[in-house]
């Protein structure tokens, strides 16, 4: 057991395939592959790498920003150049893999359309829209924010990107405001998605 789980890949692997076999037995005992099969499917594909994104946003904001600035100078390239690229990519992927799992969550359940709208297309009589379409639009706009102007930044402040020194800090703090103002817009978001599933279904 020791040796599965000191293998991350393995580790991987072997979860997946637990989760394949509750995802096979939820498919015999349900007994259909329609619809609602397939939203809760795509509901814990949403949820999986959501915590993967959201863990990884925490991460940076509770830990590494703060910390950062106590580490010593000599101690600084095992952060930049190990730890953050490697959290970064992860942070990335699963923000569009989120967004595109609840896209077609959304799609799904038929609800796509009114709730980017915020509920317009009804006239606003379906607040369960109204209130899930604020939290669709929220996590919209921190994947934007992480592909257009947290990666981007980091790649510079980070020494990926070639830049002088004035550049890298500018870059750090672009990078820094703008996952701030992602960790300030997961609050709301989070009540949206898990207020919103409760209360109406």
């Amino acid at each position: 057991m020791a040796g599965l789980l000191q293998n991350f890949r393995n580790t991987i692997i072997a979860g997946t395939v637990l989760a394949l076999i509750i995802i096979s037995g939820y498919r015999m005992h349900y007994g259909s592959m329609d619809a609602v099969f397939w939203q809760a499917v795509f509901r814990f594909l949403h949820v999986f790498v959501g915590i993967v994104w959201i863990g990884l946003l925490y991460y940076f904001n509770f830990v590494q920003i703060r910390k950062m600035p106590e580490i010593p100078a000599e101690l600084k390239p095992a952060v930049s150049k190990y730890i953050a690229p490697e959290a970064l990519f992860w942070f990335r992927w699963a923000a569009l893999a989120t967004v595109l799992a609840g896209i077609i969550l959304a799609w799904n359940r038929g609800y796509l359309v009114s709730a980017y709208s915020l509920g317009a297309t009804e006239g606003f009589s379906v607040p369960q829209h109204t209130f899930i379409g604020v939290g669709m639009w929220l996590g919209t706009i921190m994947f934007l924010n992480v592909w257009l102007f947290i990666w981007p930044n980091q790649k510079i402040a980070l020494g990926m990107v070639e830049a002088d020194a004035d550049a890298k800090a500018k870059a750090g703090r672009t990078a820094m405001l703008f996952s701030r103002t992602n960790l300030l817009l997961s609050l709301p978001m989070l009540a949206t998605m898990t207020m919103n599933q409760t209360l109406f279904g």
